[in-house]
């Protein structure tokens, strides 16, 4: 399902609407079949620079339009929708489809397995549809991946920008493991009473 985005962000502060940018885990981010090796990452923005394409765009290779999109978070995150910008002359994706926290889906995974959600796309050129998510389906994600199989007629896909709107729920699991690890008593760093004169012998 797609949005209009109906409202003047002069009154409205639609960066913070997008801020799933700042959990982006961008040097993480991948894509397989891209023309330029890691112009993936530039499609990657606030949202008031979407439209901005000095710094590069994501193409399929000549030929070939198909692309996959690998999106890690530094955060669990919740997806309540997506933005796409796309090329124009047809090289717009015309088609999306999402799975969540699944690593290393190459072509032939994407093909065989059942997405979480699928999309109709839209040429989007100036940024102003959004794509709504079956919220609950998108919850305490790590990461997501992006499969544009198709595009309007053109030899090669191009997007210029993705967004991904919701919030973050916590920190990553490794992380939290880690802070809780470093919290916890070491025995080695503290002296029993065995050694000290006392009855016991061990620290529980």
């Amino acid at each position: 399902m797609a949005c209009l985005h109906d409202h003047d962000c002069a009154d409205h502060n639609c960066s913070s609407d997008w801020s799933l940018f700042k959990h982006i885990d961008l040097p993480k981010v991948s894509a397989l079949n891209e023309a330029v090796t890691g112009s993936v990452k530039s499609v990657f923005k606030p949202w008031e620079q979407r439209l901005n394409s000095s710094e590069g765009h994501l193409e399929s290779n000549e030929g070939d339009p198909e692309l996959i999109v690998f999106i890690p978070f530094t955060a669990d995150v919740k997806i309540k929708s997506i933005a796409i910008v796309g090329g124009a002359d047809g090289t717009s994706p015309s088609r999306m489809r999402a799975f969540v926290n699944r690593d290393g889906i190459d072509f032939s995974d994407a093909q065989s397995m059942q997405a979480i959600q699928e999309w109709d796309l839209a040429e989007n050129l100036q940024g102003v549809l959004e794509y709504q998510t079956r919220y609950s389906r998108f919850q305490s994600v790590g990461n997501i991946t992006l499969h544009f199989p198709d595009n309007f007629g053109a030899d090669t896909t191009q997007i210029q920008y993705i967004g991904l709107k919701g919030e973050a729920t916590q920190m990553k699991r490794d992380v939290v493991a880690n802070i809780v690890y470093e919290i916890m008593p070491n025995p080695s760093d503290h002296k029993t009473r065995a050694e000290t004169g006392g009855g016991f012998s061990h620290v529980e």
